[in-house]
């Protein structure tokens, strides 16, 4: 399933684009489900209401794939272009042209796929900074932001804990409630009465929340005795007997697994999508395979292969390109083309060109107001240099905005950017995922051999390995598993940083 993606500022325009895409999909056997258009809206920007609403739709798994009249629709510079379909990537959602090839040029797709993963290694480096800074105040046993408890309160200008007179009473009346041999649901219809809403698992939160007996607690490690304390240990610890002894036996709590290589493994049989599925044993062991969309719908015969085995061969591959040599390949490809496109900026000509013509119009009112000595002439002069002056502030303004979605990167940046991939940790999740997106750009796989198409080469590299079918016998998964197969979970959404915070950070 589909969804269109469309802006346009001229109806005729858009009318005609609309119909190719409807056109594409038909011939493609796709099912459009729903148009996200920003009429009268430029490209440009990305900041449209429509399709910031698709990007937000895409978090419900409601659709495959977004179609567009072509590239430019979608974003018009490269870095809101990578960045947003990274998003939909990891929601499991593929961009595709109606008018272009499925993906991008080559170059490109390098490009994007580069600048993507910059982003997400500057974004962890600010990460693992805003951490040491958590940490320092989580030593100091100070506010780290977020949530505060009921019952307590933050002095601004120490970040220590106080208590809320107002509301401490109402924690002391919820664990005395518990103690006495109250329920949540009653708790909760207490919090009610009094204009509070709180859900089961909130409450229980507070009754399991030592603040209230003076213990701060960071990382696992807890510090007693340095908040004020809203009730006693006995109460405490009263409430906690009894948490335990009620607290019903859950269902085991399932594993999030990421599928790092959700949108890029395809099968080789049907070139249909591989998707992460979980089956469970006769043990009640949970696997984790990449399946055939359409061997899922009995379309196609292509065997499961599991998830660790095929990631394993996949990021070994592809941390095996990263060469001296080729690293130097890839960023001088990366710089030529970021270079290419800043010159290709048509826009950005425009209003370079628009702002000389306006200084020197204005230039030249300027010289005429000195010559003319006629108060009514000079004073319609003057009138002329204000509106000048006006339109150059909007220039300059708009001049600006263009200059900032141009992609300015250097060499050595994407060199060191690529060096530190080379050296990561492959027991990394974040590093596996990074490596993945940044350099692959679809992994064809058969029962015996495996196709890479690298965003950085422009031919296919194929690999021998062992029939996966014979493999899976061997390790006895295929015969002890029922197959009682559940979507896996959706990926764990990268922060990205907007590719200005990556040019600070440098």
């Amino acid at each position: 399933m589909l969804v269109i993606v469309q802006t346009n500022k001229q109806n005729s325009q858009y009318n005609g684009q609309l119909k190719v895409c409807y056109e594409y999909a038909k011939r493609n056997d796709y099912n459009i489900i729903a148009e996200y258009i920003d009429r009268a809206t430029t490209g440009t920007n990305a900041d449209r209401e429509q399709f910031q609403k698709m990007i937000k739709d895409s978090e419900k798994k409601a659709f495959q794939g977004v179609l567009v009249y072509q590239f430019d629709r979608f974003a018009r510079n490269r870095y809101d272009s990578a960045t947003y379909k990274n998003k939909l990537k990891k929601n499991g959602v593929r961009v595709i042209s109606a008018r272009e090839n499925i993906t991008d040029d080559a170059s490109g797709i390098l490009m994007e796929s580069v600048l993507e993963g910059m982003a997400e290694y500057y974004s962890v480096e600010l990460s693992q900074k805003v951490k040491r800074g958590m940490a320092i105040n989580g030593e100091k046993c100070l506010y780290n932001g977020g949530y505060i408890e009921i019952g307590l309160k933050v002095d601004k200008e120490s970040r220590k804990y106080q208590i809320d007179e107002e509301t401490a009473p109402i924690v002391r009346k919820m664990f005395e409630m518990y103690r006495g041999g109250n329920t949540i649901v009653q708790i909760m219809q207490y919090l009610k009465s009094i204009g509070i809403t709180y859900t089961k698992g909130r409450i229980r939160n507070v009754l399991e929340n030592k603040k209230y007996i003076g213990t701060y607690t960071y990382k696992g490690k807890e510090t007693p005795n340095v908040i004020p304390p809203i009730i006693d240990n006995e109460l405490f610890e009263d409430v906690q007997k009894i948490l335990t002894k009620n607290k019903k036996s859950r269902s085991r709590l399932k594993t999030k697994t990421e599928y790092i290589l959700t949108t890029k493994l395809f099968c080789g049989h049907c070139k249909d999508m591989m998707v992460g599925i979980s089956g469970t044993s006769r043990n009640g062991k949970v696997h984790n395979y990449y399946s055939c969309n359409n061997s899922r719908r009995k379309r196609c015969n292509k065997q499961n292969v599991t998830k660790e085995y095929i990631e394993n061969i996949v990021v070994e591959k592809t941390r095996n390109i990263l060469t001296d040599e080729h690293i130097n390949e890839i960023a001088n490809k990366i710089y030529e083309l970021a270079q290419k496109e800043m010159n290709d900026n048509t826009n950005l000509k425009r209003l370079q060109k628009q702002m000389k013509e306006n200084e020197q119009q204005n230039k030249n009112l300027i010289d005429s107001l000195k010559m003319c000595n006629i108060d009514s002439i000079r004073q319609s002069i003057f009138d002329e240099i204000q509106v000048m002056e006006q339109q150059h502030k909007e220039i300059e303004k708009d001049l600006l905005l263009e200059s900032m979605q141009n992609v300015d990167i250097t060499i050595p940046e994407i060199k060191f950017f690529l060096n530190e991939m080379r050296k990561g940790n492959v027991e990394d999740m974040r590093y596996r995922k990074m490596l993945v997106n940044t350099l692959i750009n679809k992994v064809y796989l058969y029962d015996d051999n495996i196709t890479f198409i690298f965003n950085s080469q422009s031919r296919p590299y194929n690999e021998k390995i062992p029939n996966i079918k014979e493999l899976e016998e061997k390790l006895g998964a295929v015969q002890e598993c029922s197959y009682k197969v559940r979507p896996a979970p959706p990926i764990q959404v990268f922060q990205c940083l907007y590719f200005f915070m990556f040019l600070i950070l440098f």
